[in-house]
């Protein structure tokens, strides 16, 4: 087989290397406190669920010894005084004891699965909540792909264990501690020799957990890769088939759901040696006990009933072992789905919000760069640089790929923080303001103009969800995105599909244009929000800039030079730093890196 190839499995499979017996602690602790926290509000339930399990299983355990019983007590009278009552006697108590395991079992199974589905949900709650707080950085380096497997397939691996798992181990647990003492009281003798069996029992319980630890984590791995590729092939599907690529990735999913194959056959063959492994410890101790005590019954040491409540507890003391390891198979693999759900709720943000934040009610758009320097890992992008942009003021950033425009965007939108100096709205420094009010004050418009599935009104309200319909309304026909939709067959309540496919580029950044319109920020930062559309719709693009950038700061980042001339101030970047800075007039005339630029894009269009 070729080897999973290309960066499917550098992205999708980072944290797959072997694990230390040191980090395998730490993951198992992380784990173990993520549990704990979502079993927490449940406390209560638990308890009573335990009750309500340890009260079913006493029922559950009547049964062998009411029959034992029946053979020594209730028949004899019945058969040597005609004295029918032991034995109605014991048939009734094993009628209630059934009825009680019954009844109990109901509730223990409705309340138990109540509970687990409410963990689900605030797990996946805490996740989706959690996940969309962290910073760019944070979804820059975690595919999408994987976010997806934490939310589907790990939540899906704890719901077995919820679901299935605790029962299991409970009633296993209860019985083998139970059964053991309950053996040991009928016949001591008897019991030491089951008891033999345990020795066996703890090597193969031993080599089982050892091995499977790894197993189950390898296959939480591999089908977050295989998500992984599935998500991100379909996400860019129109460059897949532009591309002629479906045999390529045909071959990449192909070798990644081998190594998905490979996994759960590992998973498998250690459940089919060590459940096969247990029932022979299990039979060959009942055989022992078989004849031991049948010998045992001829001397005359031995009742036959007690004999034969002996082997119906033996034998459930090694039915609930095999429970255990099919619990141990769902619980190894929700450890490892918990290692990944919490090893993402531990990511910290890198812009945390402030615990006492400034209030801004009402923000006028001064935007203020002291000092400022920042760097994606070991590279400086912005070094130290300093930017006073009066409120109402309309700059435009131009420059090469790379010069930094967006960076110093990302910063103003506080997607990022520097690593020195201070970025400062109307004076106050944006790490000091909350979320809410940094949100409402500043809007980023990107290239992408991305729209979510749904109707139009619900895309343009997407930053104001309480607006009215008359509000949306105003704000696209300001905007003049009004005539287009209108037009549309549905009109407002038009669905755009996925992404916007049912809208054209010019139309969706309109749309856009729109959304900020009706968001009212006090700054605006456009960030190449033109340079995708054709000629016709950048002239509509442009129209609608004059309105959207009436009495707010604004800083617009282009490549069009035509996007350029809307601005009151141009600020040319160069590694980072400011070289020229002007308004678009006094920049054309002069003999600099703008005019030079600007005279370019004149010639391209003769």
């Amino acid at each position: 087989m070729s080897a999973p190839a290309e960066s499917w499995r550098g992205v999708a499979t980072e944290d797959t290397e072997e694990l230390s017996a040191g980090a395998g602690v730490f993951l198992w602790a992380r784990s173990r406190r993520l549990l704990r926290d979502l079993l927490r509000p449940h406390r209560r339930t638990l308890w009573l669920l335990l009750l309500t399990l340890l009260v079913q299983n006493v029922a559950w355990l009547a049964g062998p010894l009411l029959v034992g019983i029946g053979i020594d007590v209730a028949v004899p009278a019945l058969v040597e005084r005609s004295d029918a009552w032991p034995l109605v006697w014991v048939a009734g108590a094993m009628v209630a004891a059934a009825l009680v395991d019954t009844a109990l079992r109901y509730v223990f199974l409705t309340r138990s699965g109540r509970m687990g589905q409410a963990v689900l949900l605030a797990l996946r709650r805490r996740v989706f909540t959690h996940v969309q707080r962290l910073p760019l950085s944070f979804h820059e380096k975690y595919t999408s792909g994987k976010t997806v497997s934490r939310l589907t397939s790990d939540v899906e691996a704890l719901a077995e264990l919820l679901d299935e798992g605790l029962d299991s181990l409970v009633t296993a647990l209860f019985s083998v501690l139970t059964i053991g003492v309950v053996l040991m009281v009928l016949d001591p003798g008897l019991g030491a020799v089951a008891l033999l069996g345990f020795p066996a029992l703890f090597v193969v319980a031993r080599w089982f957990q050892r091995h499977s630890t790894a197993a189950y984590r390898r296959t939480r791995e591999t089908i977050a890769a295989l998500i992984v590729q599935f998500t991100e092939t379909f996400g860019g599907i129109r460059a897949v088939q532009a591309f002629r690529r479906e045999p390529r990735n045909d071959e990449l999913y192909a070798a990644l759901n081998e190594d998905n194959r490979r996994a759960h056959h590992r998973a498998f063959w250690l459940i089919a040696v060590f459940i096969p492994a247990v029932t022979l410890i299990g039979n060959v101790v009942t055989v022992a006990v078989l004849g031991i005590g049948a010998w045992r019954v001829i001397g005359g040491g031995l009742a036959v009933g007690t004999l034969v409540s002996f082997l119906l507890y033996l034998r459930r003391f090694f039915d609930p072992l095999q429970d255990v390891a099919m619990f141990y198979n769902a619980y190894q693999s929700a450890t490892a789905a918990l290692e990944k759900l919490s090893g993402v709720l531990e990511e910290r943000p890198t812009v945390p919000e402030p615990s006492d934040p400034v209030p801004l009610p009402r923000a006028r758009g001064e935007l203020v760069l002291d000092g400022v320097s920042f760097g994606y890992t070991d590279r400086t992008v912005l070094p130290e640089l300093r930017l006073t942009v009066p409120a109402g003021q309309t700059v435009a950033l131009v420059g090469a790929t790379g010069a930094g425009k967006s960076t110093l965007a990302r910063l103003v939108a506080r997607f990022y923080d520097p690593v020195s100096g201070e970025v400062r709205l109307d004076g106050v420094p944006l790490h000091r303001l909350s979320d809410a009010d940094l949100r409402r004050a500043v809007v980023m418009v990107t290239q992408e103009s991305f729209l979510f599935s749904g109707t139009i009104a619900d895309n343009i309200a997407f930053g104001r969800p309480e607006a009215t319909r008359e509000e949306v309304e105003a704000a696209a026909r300001a905007i003049g995105a009004h005539g287009f939709i209108a037009a549309l067959p549905e009109g407002y309540d038009t669905d755009v599909h996925r992404r916007g496919g049912r809208l054209s580029a010019g139309q969706r950044q309109l749309v856009s244009f729109a959304r900020a319109f009706l968001a009212d920020p006090a700054v605006l930062v456009l960030d190449e929000a033109t340079s995708s559309l054709d000629v016709p719709s950048e002239r509509l693009v442009q129209r609608a800039l004059h309105t959207l950038l009436a009495d707010r700061t604004a800083l617009i980042i282009a490549h069009r030079l035509s996007t350029v001339e809307v601005a009151d101030r141009v600020l040319v970047m160069e590694s980072g730093r400011i070289v020229e800075d002007g308004t678009p007039a006094d920049l054309v005339g002069g003999t600099g890196r703008f005019a030079g630029l600007h005279r370019a894009w004149a010639d391209s269009l003769v």
